[in-house]
């Protein structure tokens, strides 16, 4: 770790804030899905409360088995007592039609699942790990986040996503340097048809780029054509010829008739890029 990436004396404090932050809860169900942001905060949750906090991990069709693998992995090794619930989106009635709110769908039956094992287990406060960056884009899953009084400590005292991955790193989190992710709902547009044929589709697909070796990366899903998404620095890779003709192959083997590269790059919340800023309210 070079100098600039180690946490200066602010940075330091403000994770002194946070650990506060948490005791005064003085308990916690964290909503963790191995990810960077749920895995820096339930960290952090039982350096400040012990065994006074409870990882609660929802699986479905949309939340690959890695993920879920990493995220038992973690609590296993933070002898952090966890709970996995299966919190099926496509159940919720009118997600699988994809409407513009499907997050809010989605965040407000899980957030009340995990109220529900809250209460039962004892645990005063029910947190999630939304960070500052988050409130620059279309997040309609904060507003299931208010309704419930889910608790967000990272935005409450005031983290950037960059924030967490230099203290991720200097308290050796693994997830320091992990790529971004969101549920593969979210590769869909608007208005088109979630099924757990297409969410298979795109994961297969997500993971076999990232067994090629690429890093931040998305596979949104157009129909039957494949849009992928990946850091502008990777292009030159991805265009050799003989990884385009594995990938081409190997889409068509997943399903997709037509493959395509976004020139544009990864970026996070792309599909909102259809949506009118009236249609953001």
């Amino acid at each position: 770790m070079n100098e600039r990436e180690k946490p200066n004396d602010l940075l330091l404090k403000k994770y002194e804030e946070l650990k506060d932050y948490l005791r005064s809860m003085e308990s916690v169900a964290v909503s963790f899905s191995s990810g960077v942001d749920s895995t820096f905060l339930l960290y952090a949750a039982k350096q400040a409360l012990n065994d006074r906090v409870l990882a609660v991990t929802a699986t479905s069709c949309s939340f690959p088995v890695r993920e879920l693998n990493e995220a038992k992995e973690f609590c296993k090794d933070q002898n952090i007592r966890q709970v996995i619930v299966v919190s099926e989106e496509l159940k919720i009635e009118g997600f699988s039609h994809n409407p513009k709110n499907r997050c809010y769908l989605c965040k407000k039956e899980l957030f009340e699942k995990i109220r529900d094992i809250a209460e039962k287990e004892g645990f005063k406060e029910v947190a999630e790990g939304s960070n500052l960056d988050d409130n620059g884009d279309y997040r309609p899953g904060l507003k299931a986040v208010a309704e419930l009084n889910v608790k967000s400590p990272l935005r409450e005292i005031g983290f950037s996503k960059e924030e967490i991955r230099i203290l991720s790193k200097y308290l050796s989190l693994p997830t320091w340097n992990k790529q971004s992710f969101a549920c593969l709902s979210s590769r869909f547009p608007y208005g088109e048809e979630i099924t757990e044929k297409k969410l298979m589709m795109v994961d297969k697909a997500e993971q076999y780029l990232l067994d090629l070796g690429f890093d931040q990366l998305r596979v949104r899903i157009h129909g039957n054509i494949a849009r992928i998404e990946l850091l502008p620095k990777e292009f030159s890779k991805f265009m050799e010829e003989k990884t385009r003709d594995d990938v081409y192959m190997r889409f068509k083997e997943i399903g997709f008739t037509y493959v395509t590269l976004d020139i544009k790059g990864y970026r996070t919340g792309s599909m909102n890029e259809t949506l009118s800023e009236d249609e953001k309210k």
